[in-house]
């Protein structure tokens, strides 16, 4: 299991996986879209971005959000 990341984080990286989306073709490197779009508005390192990349945000965010509903239960 992956260590437990804040749903704030989570949200952030959902953020930045949409922005890498809209602008990533197959003529442009990844190292060009986190120049250019991504590291001006969240500043960021390649390797963190590589990470984010890699993170299952949706399957995360529904874990934490059916903790969280338990939790409001009890």
């Amino acid at each position: 299991m992956s260590p437990t990341v804040n749903l704030n984080t989570l949200r952030r990286y959902k953020l930045i996986q949409e922005l890498y989306l809209k602008h990533k073709t197959e003529d442009i490197s990844t190292c060009q879209v986190l120049r250019k779009y991504i590291y001006p508005v969240y500043p960021i390192s390649r390797v963190t971005l590589y990470n984010i990349l890699s993170t299952q945000v949706d399957k995360q965010l529904k874990e934490l959000e059916s903790s969280r509903q338990l939790k409001m239960a009890v």
